[in-house]
């Protein structure tokens, strides 16, 4: 009977948890300093509009990707990757080849207008570029 009780609160504080953990998360997903950070840690400026319902770039092809893209996997694949046109045009043939994805025809352009105008690849700049005719000083200790 003690065991049954230790467990019912074990499983009891378990859920509580991972709700807060939740509510904690999504406030954390965008800030209030003008960017946010998304799933790619990639930094968008706040004038970027993503989509409530899929976290994507709103762009006037964004439909088409909704259309042809999340009927088989989350925005998030997409979000998660950044490749040239070429790049992503290889990735669509690999689908086709290997997951039955069908021939987008007509579409394919506007599809990879979009992926290739919203998610293509970024340079990172990590550090500031080296001091250049730096002049120096003694530094005078008392």
């Amino acid at each position: 009977m003690r065991i049954k009780i230790t467990l019912i609160v074990f499983l009891g504080l378990g859920l509580v948890f991972s709700s807060f953990r939740q509510e904690t998360k999504s406030k954390n997903e965008s800030s209030s300093n003008g960017f946010s950070l998304i799933s790619t840690n990639t930094f968008l400026s706040d004038t970027t509009k993503l989509d409530k319902e899929t976290g994507l770039v709103v762009d006037e092809n964004l439909y088409m990707i909704k259309a042809q893209c999340t009927g088989c996997h989350s925005t998030k694949l997409i979000s998660a990757n950044h490749f040239t046109r070429d790049g992503w045009k290889q990735k669509i043939r690999w689908m086709q080849a290997n997951h039955n994805l069908w021939d987008l025809g007509e579409t394919e352009k506007q599809v990879l207008d979009y992926l290739e105008k919203n998610y293509a690849p970024q340079q990172m700049v990590s550090r500031r570029a080296p001091l250049k005719d730096i002049k120096w000083y003694d530094l005078k200790l008392k």
